[in-house]
């Protein structure tokens, strides 16, 4: 079941159409994208790189910056320490590339998923010291890694952090009147959050409360990129500057595979680099794209988030994440080519395998009657770990309640979850964070370690904490506007394409209209997995639309609304079946031929 919600938002659509010569429809759509000031929209439409904010707003930036300097000036040994994620690699990449070229000497160490678990520990460390490293700069993590910087110090082992993570917390009793924020995310009088900073010679994190950077939702990638880019600025290093043109198509793979928010600087981030990554020098994305079958000038952030960075993520999945930067750093088309049919070899078994866990999870919830729990908590131990946050995405969409998919690690439980709207996952965790030897995340996703013994507990406190109510289990569909389907035309769609890339934040407009006539059907693809309807209007317009979602359950709708057989009646062409439904508008172009195309999303 699912709820839809008709966008009110009111501006004056027709001056914004006049001032920028949109229509008012676009118009709409673009205040739905809670943009208010005319300077707003104008950034959305036509924003460019100079309107990204300086790097040096960033708090420490400074800092950093004359700690790496002088590290390269006395010839230290410096260290990237990333993560074995899309985001992690790609900073790792930007980093590791830009120190090089600064004449630093550098090396880039990733952590492995199942032996060092995510980001900083002890034995990273002890490998930097015996390494003889002088510097530390990691990227994608650090933030919650006060005891192994800490030991980083005792080495003498310099320590710069650059993260876009939650800062670790704790409720502190606060004075008279103040008032702090519960595990829900809930207004707690009487207490306050205090943030526990690592010991770190700089940190780099626009989670920061004392951190003023005007748009803190960048990832992990986009903050390297700042890191380079405020060096660059320092020194004036020609080669340098120059290299942000590349680094800049990692900062936006990275802002997509990390599902950021596609809005103000990301947005423009991911616009800008897209234009790059189409006509990238990069032999390893130029291969990875290559053999995945898409053309270079064609790439999408579709393609970044759902084909490209699947595949970089395998590496760090199944085997070791260092094959994906390698990939990246391949210096010859040869290289590039090997190490990228590899790593689609590894997506597509991840792929087999994250269906097994789903099926799995599944039974999980049956098996155990938890239809009750308002928190999912499914411990399958025999899963490969580093699937159970893909396999916790999955069931969020199938039940829209927040989960967390646990698995058996090397040692005790490991974990990831995934959240919904209106459950802060961190605060949730740090309200019951005696159960965890470590953990980590952001409002909708977190990754977590813990004792095999504490799993039921663990279970029992969340659900016993969580106040959601039940209709926020009920997913919800944002209509942009109501249109008939017949008012879409070519020049409309074409200028829809103005308001891309699209993703979260920034989803792809969405139109609704009641009462379709569903003439007729026809199946299509290799497993017949698609369909094409023909569909009539109550004024006798007639249509194709399009469906890519779940046919089995769509012919289920019909046979419970309007009787046995109708699902048979609409494929054999003798359908009359009104149903209202939420659908995209696009352009299609295939071998040459462009035509318009509706594409059905929801139903009712």
């Amino acid at each position: 079941m699912e709820k839809w919600y008709v966008a009110m938002k009111k501006a004056d659509f027709d001056g914004w159409a006049r001032r920028f010569g949109i229509s008012p429809v676009l118009a709409r759509i673009l205040r739905n994208r809670d943009l208010i000031q005319e300077e707003d929209v104008e950034r959305f439409l036509h924003g460019t790189l100079a309107d990204c904010h300086s790097p040096w707003l960033l708090k420490d930036m400074d800092r950093a910056v004359e700690e790496i300097l002088a590290a390269i000036e006395e010839g230290v040994s410096v260290r990237v320490i990333g993560d074995y994620d899309v985001d992690g690699i790609c900073s790792s990449y930007i980093l590791t590339k830009g120190l090089g070229i600064l004449g630093a000497k550098v090396d880039t160490a990733i952590p492995h998923r199942i032996h060092d678990g995510y980001g900083l520990n002890d034995h990273l460390i002890e490998m930097a010291r015996q390494d003889g490293i002088g510097m530390i700069v990691t990227c994608d993590n650090g933030i919650a890694a006060a005891p192994q910087i800490a030991l980083a110090n005792s080495y003498g082992i310099r320590v710069i952090v650059t993260d876009h993570h939650e800062v670790p917390f704790v409720m502190t009793q606060a004075d008279e009147g103040a008032e702090g924020i519960s595990a829900g995310g809930q207004m707690d009088s009487g207490s306050v959050r205090r943030e526990l900073l690592p010991p770190a010679l700089a940190v780099i994190d626009p989670k920061q409360e004392q951190c003023h950077y005007p748009f803190p939702n960048i990832c992990g990638g986009a903050v390297a990129y700042k890191v380079v880019q405020a060096l660059a600025e320092r020194t004036g290093n020609g080669s340098l500057t120059e290299a942000l043109e590349e680094l800049l198509e990692f900062a936006a793979l990275s802002t997509v595979c990390d599902v950021m928010e596609l809005k103000g600087e990301n947005r423009i981030l991911v616009k800008e680099g897209l234009r790059r990554l189409r006509h990238t020098r990069n032999q390893g994305i130029r291969a990875l794209t290559e053999v995945n079958g898409i053309e270079q000038d064609k790439l999408s952030a579709y393609h970044l988030g759902f084909v490209l960075g699947p595949c970089l993520n395998a590496t760090g999945r199944l085997d070791t994440a260092r094959r994906a930067l390698e990939l990246l750093q391949s210096g010859s088309r040869t290289d590039a080519m090997t190490a990228a049919r590899e790593l689609k070899e590894l997506n597509d078994s991840r792929k087999n395998m994250t269906l097994q866990g789903v099926e799995q999870a599944e039974e999980y919830l049956i098996r155990h009657g938890m239809e009750q729990d308002k928190v999912l908590v499914i411990y399958l131990p025999e899963v490969h770990e580093s699937l159970a946050g893909i396999i916790a995405g999955r069931i969020r969409e199938n039940h829209h309640h927040p989960v967390f998919i646990l698995t058996k690690g090397e040692e005790g439980v490991k974990g990831s979850g995934r959240s919904i709207e209106g459950y802060h996952m961190y605060e949730a965790m740090t309200a019951v964070k005696q159960y965890f030897t470590k953990f980590g995340g952001h409002a909708m996703a977190a990754g977590l370690s813990m004792r095999e013994e504490d799993v039921e507990d663990f279970r029992r406190d969340l659900n016993r904490n969580c106040r959601l109510e039940p209709q926020d289990f009920i997913p919800r569909v944002h209509i942009d506007v109501p249109m008939p389907i017949n008012y879409g035309d070519m020049r409309l769609a074409e200028e829809l394409e103005l308001l891309e890339p699209f993703g979260v934040g920034n989803p792809k407009p969405l139109f609704a209209q009641k009462d379709l006539i569903f003439q007729a059907g026809h199946r299509m693809g290799v497993n017949r997995t698609c369909a094409r309807y023909q569909v009539r209007t109550e004024d006798g317009a007639k249509r194709q639309i399009l469906f890519f979602g779940d046919l089995e359950k769509f012919g289920a709708f019909l046979e419970e609304k309007y009787g046995p057989g109708s699902e048979k009646a609409l494929y054999d062409g003798r359908g009359a079946f009104r149903v209202s439904v939420a659908y995209q508008l696009g352009r299609n172009t295939y071998r040459g031929n462009t035509e318009l195309q509706y594409v059905m999303q929801h139903y009712s």
